[in-house]
């Protein structure tokens, strides 16, 4: 190996999880090193526009509470939440914004001096607190990066993971990874925190950047771990649509605009969620993004308009990251419908832990988006991902200091690894592959030909390259998916079978759980996680 380093908790990842749970080690007097594939303010956060929920009892409008959050956010992941968790992690949000703004993050107020509250699809109040109109989550991440860097907190920048490292009882001890020139070396580490966030990259058409390649599913699964609820991707259902359809990472056009007032027109100029839900425009997203796309089928378009022509004046400044993407594609959103799509989102599934971060493996821990909880469960709740990335990052460094402290991880330290060799398949096939077949509207054969397409396609290559590692996690986690959407016969949340229209509550109320066999091959659990939240 080229080079070494070593700590008490190695965190994969910098989004508001990673840095969250970074901050609060140092704070407990742990050795902390973060790695980032990109630069430390790289990663889905940054491009979160919309805001937190959190019910703050100080703040909060008449009659709404807790209990009242968690419910919408149970009744959101139709059937598959686990309560307990919902109830964990919702209760701990007004602590966390209490913490991060002690950090220095800044949120906007109202003409009274309290802060300012949104509303968006699934809630029944207006509790979604925001920064910079429509820019929360790159404040987010200002304040988490310079509290890393007042800190003193190592970050790695430039540098990718590629393997989780285990010692001879099977707990994680480290990582080999690559540096900025392909150079492999060995991260030493107890505890090895995954907050690599999602898995867009999987999709020709997203709201994530570059780096969301599902790497910490894939390195999760070849550790040993579970990952549970992969066919649960949430495809946002307002993105900008320009001409010759949509492609890679596309402006997100966030669901406080429809909170705000606006409406979903089709192309003929007729009310898209009228008569779909109780919420109409705010209903939650997988019931808006269904809507959107057979609405654009009905009427041979590829998309539909966001009509924000009701906010006026006010919407620059209300929404001036949205603004300036719209004026940049030549729309004028104060007098002009928004030409809107759905493109893939968020992933409610992920690697099965706790509310403290746990996983199955010894010092392996996850949070934030990598991560399935049992808060988000078939579909997510607007709003709520800031808001666990906060409490389950924290959470998760209190629980490596307790495992520590309690001699319950390893410290022994890894020999040199062999950097290895895994299936990788070209990218621009797996991403047109995953979007034909696996986008919001599924069926057996469709699954089928895709996991075909995918297995012809694979070529087994050494990790040598950032690119290869991250066709390698987009290869594994593309086949993961699949096999659990061809496995869940039904209709529920985000997931949509055509063939099986019907929610299915006798057999299906349960999470898909996969994990790799001895041979390399995924196999789902005998019975999955059973979820009796309603």
């Amino acid at each position: 190996m080229s080079w070494e380093a070593g700590a008490d908790l190695l965190v994969i990842g910098t989004g508001v999880a990673g840095l969250t749970a970074a901050v609060r080690a140092r704070e407990l007097g742990l050795r902390v090193l973060v790695v980032s594939k990109d630069s430390a303010s790289a990663g889905n956060t940054g491009w979160a526009q919309g805001g937190i929920a959190v019910v703050r009892p100080d703040e909060a409008d008449p009659g709404d509470d807790l209990r009242r959050h968690v419910e919408d956010t149970v009744i959101a992941g139709a059937g598959l939440c686990s309560r307990p968790a919902v109830q964990e992690i919702l209760a701990g949000g007004a602590a966390a914004i209490a913490r991060l703004r002690a950090a220095g993050a800044r949120f906007d107020v109202g003409a009274d001096g309290a802060l300012a509250r949104t509303r968006e699809g699934g809630h029944s109040a207006f509790r979604v607190i925001h920064a910079g109109g429509d820019a929360t989550g790159a404040e987010v991440q200002r304040a988490l990066v310079d509290a890393v860097r007042g800190g003193g907190i190592p970050v790695l920048e430039q540098h990718c993971v590629v393997e989780l490292l285990r010692g001879d009882s099977g707990a994680v001890v480290g990582a080999l990874a690559l540096d900025g020139e392909n150079r492999p070396g060995v991260l030493h580490a107890p505890a090895v925190l995954l907050a690599t966030g999602g898995l867009g990259q999987l999709y020709a058409a997203t709201t994530n950047p570059e780096v969301s390649t599902a790497d910490g599913v894939a390195l999760a699964l070849r550790a040993g771990a579970s990952v549970a609820d992969l066919e649960f991707v949430q495809f946002h259902p307002t993105v900008l649509y320009t001409p010759g359809g949509p492609r890679g990472r596309r402006p997100l056009i966030t669901e406080a605009v429809r909170g705000e007032g606006a409406v979903l027109v089709d192309v003929r100029g007729r009310r898209v969620m009228a008569g779909e839900h109780p919420l109409a425009d705010l209903a939650p997203r997988d019931v808006v993004s269904a809507a959107i796309n057979r609405r654009a089928a009905e009427t041979g378009a590829e998309h539909v308009f966001l009509d924000a022509t009701g906010i006026g004046a006010r919407f620059a400044e209300r929404f001036p990251t949205v603004y300036a993407a719209c004026q940049a594609a030549g729309i004028d959103p104060v007098r002009d419908p928004i030409p809107v799509a759905s493109a893939a989102h968020y992933s409610c599934g992920g690697v099965v832990s706790t509310v403290d971060g746990r996983t199955a493996v010894t010092g392996l821990y996850a949070a934030g988006e990598v991560a399935c909880t049992g808060l988000h469960g078939a579909n997510r709740l607007a709003s709520n991902s800031l808001l666990e990335g906060l409490v389950v990052g924290q959470r998760a460094a209190e629980a490596v200091a307790k495992d520590l402290g309690c001699g319950l991880l390893s410290r022994r330290a890894c020999g040199d690894p062999v950097q290895p060799a895994l299936a990788v398949v070209d990218r621009d096939l797996l991403q047109r592959t995953m979007s034909r077949h696996v986008g919001i509207g599924r069926d057996e054969r469709g699954l089928a030909q895709a996991a075909r397409t995918l297995d012809q396609a694979a070529v087994v290559r050494r990790l040598e390259t950032r690119q290869a590692v991250e066709d390698a996690s987009l290869a594994l986690t593309a086949q993961a998916l699949i096999a659990a959407a061809r496995q869940r016969a039904e209709s529920r949340g985000c997931h949509r079978r055509t063939d099986y229209p019907d929610t299915d509550d006798l057999h299906w109320r349960r999470s898909t759980v996969l994990r790799l066999d001895a041979s390399g091959w995924l196999v789902h659990t005998a019975a999955g996680i059973a979820r009796t939240a309603a």
